[in-house]
């Protein structure tokens, strides 16, 4: 029967937006394991998805090619009897992995000219094309249109868990949960102000003072987050920007009753668990890599200037973002 290998993106929304693949390799083979090597801080958004039979962490630096490392934990991969492997990344360190370990179907997108280290070879002609479909079209052969019909991401958490997680950060009871995700590691186009996720903050807490309001992200973004709270206060608004791993976040997001996030990896994990979420675009692409739960709305003032894809401002006013105002985004969260 054999296993099959799926190499992560490096990001976690690309990660998720990645799920949809196993979900058709499934499909296929039912009964085959699928393994996923992911760098650790990607690794717990794969544990929340029943496709997947075990999570392997590399033990690579970021970057480094790391030849000598890359051919000892090929050989522990070998012993492991995959039949094939799908690297997702697109350069030739990750696809060295497979090829090393001896995997005979080697399955990617062309990438870094990695003819040779692959040997089912997909080109991707579209650099503008939903990534989603992106991921999925690797499931069948080479050269095949992108499916309409890619199932769309899905991750599972318990009530047990959400209920423990609550609770270990504070925001245990009855009160609603409503998750804010402020970052964004592309860079700071993408963040929403501060003062505008205050205000909307605030426009909950007036209408549900019981709401429990989390502002999450990773440690980068508990100085933004810090920001939101002293414009607030912290009556019912907890920074825990940092202070959860992964896995707590996603238990977070999944109990939440709605989510408002930057274009940012917790938006699409929030689109997976199928949480409401309001998706806020500056100078990315809303049509590039939307959300997909039954309640979601995408929101971009779609600026004669964006989308820019530029991780700060190239005109210095960041107004796809400023004028983007928190009415706006209340007047739909407020119907979720």
């Amino acid at each position: 029967m054999g296993r099959t290998l799926i190499i992560s993106p490096n990001w976690i929304g690309d990660a998720v937006m990645a799920q949809p693949l196993l979900q058709l390799l499934k499909q296929q083979h039912p009964a085959r394991p699928i393994d996923v090597l992911a760098p650790p801080s990607v690794a717990p958004a794969w544990r929340a998805m029943v496709e997947v039979d075990s999570v392997l962490e590399t033990p690579f630096r970021h970057g480094a090619l790391q030849l000598g490392e890359r051919w000892r934990y090929a050989k522990v991969l070998r012993a492991r009897g995959y039949v094939d492997a799908y690297v997702l990344p697109n350069t030739i360190k990750y696809a060295l992995i497979p090829w090393l370990a001896g995997i005979a179907r080697r399955v990617g997108y062309k990438g870094e000219m990695r003819y040779g280290l692959l040997n089912v070879v997909h080109h991707d002609d579209k650099p503008k094309r939903p990534m989603v479909p992106f991921y999925a079209a690797l499931a069948g052969a080479p050269g095949a249109a992108l499916r309409a019909d890619v199932p769309r991401p899905a991750m599972r958490v318990s009530q047990e868990q959400i209920l423990e997680v609550r609770a270990r950060h504070g925001m245990g009871g009855a009160g609603r949960l409503v998750v804010f995700a402020p970052g964004a590691e592309f860079g700071a186009a993408k963040r929403w102000p501060a003062r505008h996720f205050a205000a909307l903050a605030q426009s909950v807490r007036e209408q549900d003072p019981s709401a429990h309001i989390a502002l999450l992200g990773s440690p980068k973004d508990r100085e933004a987050c810090a920001e939101i709270t002293a414009l607030t206060g912290t009556d019912g608004v907890h920074n825990v920007a940092g202070a959860t791993s992964l896995a707590e976040a996603i238990a977070l997001i999944a109990g939440a009753a709605a989510v408002v996030a930057n274009d940012s990896g917790l938006l699409h994990i929030a689109s997976a668990l199928n949480r409401p979420v309001i998706a806020l675009y500056g100078p990315t692409d809303p049509d590039h890599a939307p959300p997909f739960s039954d309640i979601a709305r995408s929101i971009s003032l779609r600026l004669a200037c964006s989308p820019c894809r530029q991780r700060e401002c190239p005109l210095g006013h960041h107004d796809c973002m400023e004028k983007l105002e928190p009415a706006m985004v209340w007047h739909e969260l407020r119907q979720m």
